[in-house]
């Protein structure tokens, strides 16, 4: 295979990632009620944990009680962000939840000020304003009122989805922990409260799953397998043939995927306001993710 050949291979990888998840906000929307959303979950992770459990077997003799430890507490924070996740698109439209969501490429920089640290420049906090003020636009898609209940919990996940990246970040730069199988813990951990959850509010597992139609399954299964175990597949291999900042632009399309297929297979309402809302949005976030990623790169201050 050659240089170039392979390099599309990667790319072309990573943009069905990020393809899969800007399908996965309407897949939810058409498979949850705010009444299953617990159940839905631990339907959801119980088939991702079993697939990424298939994997990772020839690695799971290998296990250490801190890759349990920490993948435990990974999977607690990821199971809130999940839960908001779902919530919110239950009582949003699956266009305005991607683009919500993609807020957390701003609000992870700004959580994440190290002690030496390079400092983000005034035009990552300008890309900043400009991504918040998409978002206002954004919530008055259907005229000026109150964002909706589903707006603003998917800025609250977007927010937990930052501290979630934060706290993983900066606890296996410190450990020698195997990605693959903190992730499996990760995944059984929050299925473990999704099923906790579901025991003791709302309809349980086996009554939502018999009452769901075989497009909800097929949906279910796409984002538990396509969304879940495919998408960490596909990163744990792109990481070893592209650079991350290569990996983080393509996955950086997810809005965009997310956006255009509300819009062209939901029929999810277009304005005037709206539109210009998703383009601050995806100005904004794409401006920080690339600013960020130069401040990186630049030396600390001794």
């Amino acid at each position: 295979m050659t240089p170039t050949t392979s390099r599309r291979t990667v790319d072309l990888a990573l943009l069905a990632v990020a393809l899969a998840w800007g399908s996965s906000y309407l897949a939810a929307k058409e498979s949850v009620t705010t009444d299953t959303v617990f159940a839905f979950l631990t339907i959801r992770f119980g088939i991702a944990a079993a697939g990424l459990a298939v994997v990772m077997a020839p690695r799971l003799r290998g296990l250490t009680r801190p890759e349990l430890a920490w993948g435990s507490a990974f999977g607690a924070i990821l199971g809130v962000v999940l839960i908001l996740e779902t919530f919110g698109v239950t009582r949003t439209s699956a266009a305005n939840a991607g683009l919500i969501i993609s807020l957390t490429i701003v609000v992870t920089p700004l959580l994440d000020r190290r002690a030496g640290a390079a400092r983000l420049p005034a035009t990552f906090y300008y890309s900043a304003v400009v991504a918040v003020a998409g978002v206002g636009l954004l919530t008055q898609n259907g005229g000026f009122a109150a964002p909706s209940l589903g707006d603003l919990l998917m800025l609250l996940a977007a927010v937990v989805r930052s501290v979630h990246v934060i706290v993983i970040s900066r606890v296996s730069a410190d450990r020698p922990l195997d990605p693959g199988r903190v992730t499996l813990v990760q995944f059984a951990s929050a299925l473990g409260c999704f099923a906790i959850l579901s025991a003791t509010t709302g309809p349980g597992v086996v009554q939502v799953a018999v009452q769901m139609t075989a497009h909800s399954w097929l949906l279910a299964l796409h984002l538990a397998l396509s969304c879940t175990v495919f998408a960490f597949a596909v990163q744990m291999w792109a990481a070893r043939r592209t650079s991350p900042a290569r990996v983080s632009v393509l996955l950086g399309t997810e809005p965009l995927w997310a956006a255009a297929i509300g819009v062209s297979v939901a029929g999810d309402a277009v304005t005037v306001v709206g539109m210009a809302g998703a383009a601050l949005i995806l100005a904004g976030t794409y401006l920080a993710r690339v600013v960020e990623g130069r401040s990186s790169l630049a030396p600390t201050s001794p």
